[in-house]
């Protein structure tokens, strides 16, 4: 198979960057480079009011990759969907801190728990309706609560 990556990529309306500023502080992410934005779009003449919309960005977190846009203009991104991002850790402790600053202005849809399947696990909806799921396998999970 000639696949060489797989990520997710969210959706936002107007509020792209105010996300990125959010994950970068939750989640320690980091941006590859500057976001691009509509403003930068060759011969491209946006409206004053959309001309700093991002179109393309990349937050790096862990080993892992997100791609963040805003939608076009007049093209509301839909909250929720039957997608979730699913962060993966090896400390306990340390996902409790991320979940908590994750769920700040969100929901806890599932509060951090052990589990029977070995693991400790929970879910939320951020403040911008994304959906993330928090896993430490217990074999793997330092600090893990029995």
């Amino acid at each position: 198979m000639s696949i060489k990556s797989l990520n997710p990529y969210l959706m936002f309306d107007g509020t792209a960057e105010k996300a990125i500023k959010f994950y970068e502080s939750a989640l320690g992410a980091k941006s590859e480079g500057p976001p691009m934005r509509f403003g930068d779009i060759p011969g491209d003449n946006p409206a004053p009011e959309n001309k700093d919309r991002i179109i393309h960005a990349t937050l790096r977190i862990g080993g892992g990759v997100i791609m963040i846009s805003d939608t076009m203009p007049g093209m509301p991104a839909p909250k929720g969907s039957n997608t979730e991002v699913c962060l993966h850790f090896e400390d306990a402790a340390e996902m409790s801190k991320v979940f908590d600053a994750l769920a700040a202005g969100g929901k806890v849809t599932m509060p951090l728990q052990d589990t029977f399947w070995g693991a400790r696990f929970g879910t939320l909806t951020d403040a911008f309706g994304i959906q993330w799921m928090f896993n430490c396998q217990k074999e793997n999970c330092q600090g893990q609560q029995t």
